[in-house]
């Protein structure tokens, strides 16, 4: 009992760690989503497509399935900490 009382403590105190920074995430999140659903994504993605960008600029912002699949999937763990709320 003792192991299972140590090891639950430690993973429950590094969750909340975890879910804090999270929560303080939510700005930043949010940035992103008015980033990727306003114009300067489409303007970004086109001057990418044009080759008016850096080759050896980090792109992976401009992927349309990453910054979707990140904002879809920030949305279902929120969702699943207010259901258990």
């Amino acid at each position: 009992m003792e192991e299972i009382f140590d090891r639950c403590s430690k993973t429950v105190s590094e969750f909340e760690e975890r879910i804090t920074e999270f929560e303080e995430l939510q700005s930043d999140i949010q940035k992103l989503e008015a980033y990727y659903t306003g114009k300067d994504w489409k303007n970004d993605l086109k001057l990418d497509e044009a080759g008016d960008l850096p080759e050896d600029l980090k792109r992976g912002v401009l992927s349309e399935d990453g910054i979707y699949d990140l904002l879809e999937k920030n949305n279902e763990l929120l969702s699943r900490i207010k259901a258990e709320e």
